[in-house]
């Protein structure tokens, strides 16, 4: 995606919309409440609602980047470089000159 800090808030946005819609079908087959938005913050309503709504965004956003990029799109996390071999002179072949 555009940056690191930006990546990580849309893929923890993402991985938690997951998680709870994962929670509420369960606890729909379980006959409870397994809202971890709504149980949290249940009693504010309305920032219940925005977190609903970010999290909305955020799949947007993740959805689009993963459809660019011709699959999942997460975090890049690209390894470091490994240091060049040193360069080892190669020995001088043993010749006689007689």
């Amino acid at each position: 995606m555009c940056n690191k800090p930006f990546c990580v808030i849309i893929t923890l946005l993402v991985v938690i919309g997951g998680i709870n819609w994962g929670l509420v079908g369960l606890g729909g087959l379980l006959g409870m409440n397994l809202n971890v938005v709504n149980l949290l913050l249940g009693a504010w309503l309305m920032v219940e609602w925005i977190v609903y709504l970010l999290v909305g965004i955020a799949t947007l956003i993740f959805g689009f980047y993963a459809l660019k990029s011709g699959g999942i799109c997460v975090c890049e996390v690209k390894a470091p470089k490994k240091p060049a071999e040193p360069v080892v002179p190669a020995e001088p072949s043993e010749t006689t000159e007689e």
